[in-house]
């Protein structure tokens, strides 16, 4: 993968999450639809060690109920209504289909994956991680074992805001391609030359920056490292133009179709 002057790929964030409830089969599937050149999602791992497909450490704002991922198994997590709770938030975009999204695994996620006719699309897997560094290991370990299962080294990028996580992943398996992602948080604290010094620490081989720190210099000096520079989130077309300009590989969008309107 490398880094191109022609129009940026377009990554669903948590799929096509600005129609469709995130982090979902749904969701994905009309990313795909949408003509998005991949998807993001987050992982975590469930009790009996499987990794699951969700952004937040607990249910109460997608499943609508108390309990935290963690403490329960993937067979349990995948009995929860994890697609309501968008129907209520957002009843312009509302579908009876979502009242049946349940939280999926990465099995899950995968297999949709690689049952699509277009076999470029490509996976950003974000690592949420915990604070044992044992659950940490775990989950790197079973997705970099699910990338080999799947067949998908060359499709599959994955991502963490837990850098010493992505060194981990690329211990693991050289060959699998790894991002460290950065944020305004991470911005107030440490300086562009830092931001892109850690990145090449953990050996990664993409930057994913927030928009609002992705400046040209910041992106100018993540190249001259031989990182391969992508934006999250973005929902602005405007970004397309400047993606081409400023040779970022990609962008991820909550509305992959919105984008493609405009390249």
């Amino acid at each position: 993968m490398s880094s191109s002057k022609t129009s940026p790929l377009v990554i669903g964030h948590r799929g096509a999450s600005a129609l469709a409830p995130e982090n979902t089969l749904a969701a994905f599937a009309r990313a795909f639809a949408d003509g998005a050149d991949g998807i993001e999602f987050d992982v975590r791992l469930a009790r009996d060690g499987v990794p699951v497909v969700i952004h937040d450490a607990n249910l109460r704002r997608t499943g609508g109920r108390k309990g935290r991922v963690a403490n329960l198994t993937s067979a349990r997590l995948g009995e929860i209504d994890v697609g309501s709770w968008f129907n209520r938030r957002r009843p312009r975009f509302a579908r009876l289909q979502y009242t049946r999204q349940t939280l999926p695994t990465l099995d899950g996620v995968f297999r949709l994956l690689v049952n699509q006719s277009n076999q470029e699309l490509v996976a950003y897997v974000e690592i949420k991680t915990a604070r044992k560094k044992r659950l940490n290991e775990r989950l790197a370990r079973s997705i970099v074992d699910a990338i080999e299962r799947y067949s998908l080294k060359q499709r599959t990028i994955v991502i963490s805001f837990n850098l010493p996580v992505i060194r981990m992943v690329k211990q693991l398996d050289p060959s699998i391609c790894t991002g460290a992602l950065f944020g305004p948080r991470q911005r107030a604290s440490r300086s562009m030359r830092r931001i892109v010094e850690a990145a090449v620490r953990c050996s990664a081989d993409q930057i994913l920056l927030h928009r609002t720190i992705a400046t040209r210099r910041m992106v100018d000096c993540a190249r001259r490292a031989k990182l391969i520079p992508v934006i999250w989130t973005v929902d602005d077309p405007k970004w397309i133009t400047r993606a081409s300009d400023r040779q970022i590989y990609a962008l991820m969008s909550n509305n992959p179709a919105h984008l493609h309107e405009f390249i």
